[in-house]
């Protein structure tokens, strides 16, 4: 596979034997070897039943056993196509000398989980943790896409520590409605606000819905997949060039061929992801996510990811990190294209070659080369989509900013690439809701008490009180406000949003409502200022009133909180300035082989 095809300088596309591939010799010191190698009971129990599987005899002899972590689901349509994308990775480990073994985990389809994709992040990682310790793995290939999907595995995979290697799935084809482009999530809201304010038919949604996912893939917007896909490539876990290339790419289909052999080759060389998710390739991710106008939930990601590792992040690195940083790449929601002409402009090589010396350039990677030599000699096709450091879509400190004030103690949220800039500075009167579905039920009744001026709050929506922190922080704005022919309120929540979204919308304040922040303090009434150049939220009510509406304040009741996976959740689910891990997930466990029961 050539640079030019990869978008990037690619990597050395020669097979390696195993045998010769690093100092180690054919079969010592692997993993899989002490279950294959046992001439005892064991050895015999582990060999035979892997037979009827039509392994021939040196299946067992020292050749490196190489899992494929494959989150595909027909309930997961992002990653649909992730089934055949294995058997692609097949054939490179095979051609390596190495043996591979498919195996399914817990999926996460953003679009139907409901309450929220988010409450499966957690379970999907511990899924994969405990497969990749169980099993005679020596290394293993990570396919993901949709949003949670992409995190989960890494954090799964880096708590074990076994050479890794992710593949993302790719963006799906650019929408299409009407000669114009459409970009999956971003126009869903632009369409659905249009109909609400009574602007299109319900028969122009309905086209429009048929128009959108084209493509089998995930968003092709610049939302959490994509983010997460990119933000992946520059902290060295994917094969350079590859993160923005198209679900349908052919391109994509070598990469994971190519992907195969290279894993084989990482267990050689010991290369895991300890080796890799350093502080410096952290800072990385958290600077390319800016420059790429990417997804608030990149932040909660990162933070728990780096806890698994070990590596201090904080929530406050998220804008210190970024303050020089500015959006480079013109994609929704923040800009006007799509990822096919990100990939056509020069993709994830094109923007790393612009921003130069501003990511850390000699972090490791999975290539066995820096991040700088996988980018080396690459260039930038079309400056409109992939703009230069001196004509930037938004200039520098327009990235995530980080708030704090007695409404946001351990802090809050906002993506300043997509919001007004006239809002940036407001303060409000609060209007205070305790559900989602109050505020939905009263949104659309036209004779709500709300104006313009007004700041819109929702609270109980965080990692405890929904649970699980649901993308509904982009709530519709009230009707009377659309048909008034207003985009935009200041909106504040302790949920998320969706990374395709838009909005001035303060995120992730911490901690939630339904922990007793001061979140679950403020009322319909009072004045709420947001000071997003000053980083600060706040609302004018005394500490004094604060401790007496504390003293009448209870938790609420979460539903199906009374057992199984979310009654687990939500004792454990930390706040999400730390990244919404369960608690006792932090760090990493290790991939020590446990004894053996017979």
């Amino acid at each position: 596979m050539s640079a030019e095809n990869l978008g990037s300088t690619g990597f050395d596309e020669r097979p390696v034997p195993f045998s010769t591939a690093g100092d180690r010799p054919w079969g010592e010191g692997l993993r899989s070897q002490v279950w294959f190698g046992d001439p005892g009971k064991t050895g015999f129990m582990h060999r035979s039943w892997l037979r009827s599987e039509g392994l021939p005899d040196d299946t067992f002899e020292g050749r490196p056993v190489i899992g494929i972590a494959n989150s595909w689901s027909e309930l997961t349509s992002c990653n649909i196509h992730l089934r055949a994308l294995a058997e692609h990775v097949k054939r490179g480990v095979w051609q390596a000398g190495g043996v591979p073994f498919e195996f399914p985990t817990t999926s996460a389809g953003e679009p139907l989980v409901r309450p929220t994709a988010m409450l499966l992040r957690n379970l999907m990682a511990m899924d994969l943790e405990e497969t990749l310790r169980m099993n005679p793995l020596d290394g293993v290939v990570l396919l993901a896409g949709c949003d949670k999907t992409t995190p989960a595995y890494l954090m799964g995979a880096a708590s074990v520590d076994l050479p890794t290697l992710l593949i993302t799935g790719g963006p799906m084809l650019n929408g299409k409605y009407r000669g114009t482009d459409i970009g999956s999530g971003t126009s869903v809201w632009r369409f659905t606000e249009a109909y609400r304010a009574g602007q299109i038919t319900a028969d122009d949604v309905r086209e429009a819905e048929g128009c959108m996912a084209r493509s089998q893939g995930h968003c092709m917007t610049m939302g959490t997949a994509s983010t997460m896909a990119c933000v992946s490539e520059y902290m060295g876990m994917q094969l350079p060039g590859t993160a923005a290339l198209g679900a349908n790419d052919s391109r994509r289909a070598t990469a994971a061929h190519l992907a195969g052999r290279r894993i084989v080759e990482m267990v050689a060389e010991d290369l895991r992801p300890s080796k890799i998710l350093t502080r410096a390739a952290f800072e990385n991710g958290v600077r390319a996510n800016a420059a790429l106008g990417g997804s608030t939930n990149a932040v909660i990601h990162l933070l728990a990811l780096a806890r698994r590792v070990g590596v201090e992040l904080t929530l406050d690195d998220f804008d210190e990190l970024v303050r020089d940083i500015p959006v480079l790449a013109d994609l929704m929601p923040s800009g006007r294209f799509l990822m096919e002409e990100f990939q056509d402009a020069g993709g994830t090589a094109g923007l790393a070659a612009t921003l130069g010396e501003l990511l850390h350039r000699d972090t490791p990677t999975v290539t066995g080369r820096t991040l700088g030599e996988n980018y080396d000699g690459a260039e930038v096709w079309d400056r409109e989509v992939i703009r230069p450091l001196e004509n930037p879509v938004k200039p520098v400190g327009w990235g995530i900013a980080v708030l704090r004030g007695n409404l946001a103690p351990r802090g809050a949220v906002i993506k300043q690439s997509a919001a007004k800039p006239e809002l940036m500075t407001h303060t409000g009167r609060a209007l205070v809701w305790d559900s989602l579905q109050q505020y939905l039920a009263e949104a659309d009744d036209p004779d709500l008490d709300v104006d313009a001026s007004d700041i819109l709050i929702v609270r109980n929506v965080g990692p405890k009180g929904y649970p699980g922190m649901p993308e509904v922080g982009n709530m519709p704005l009230p009707r009377k406000i659309l048909e008034a022919g207003i985009l935009d309120m200041v909106r504040i929540s302790d949920a998320r949003m969706s990374g395709t979204s838009y909005g001035t919308i303060v995120l992730h304040v911490a901690p939630e409502a339904a922990a007793g922040g001061p979140l679950a303090l403020v009322r319909t009434g009072d004045r709420v200022t947001l000071d997003v150049p000053n980083r600060s939220l706040s609302m004018d009510v005394s500490d004094d009133e604060l401790e007496r509406r504390r003293a009448q304040w209870s938790a609420p009741v979460v539903a199906g909180a009374e057992r199984g996976w979310i009654k687990l959740y939500t004792e454990h689910v930390v706040q999400a300035d730390e990244g919404c891990d369960l608690d006792f997930l932090q760090g990493r466990s290790g991939a020590a082989v446990g004894p053996q029961a017979f």
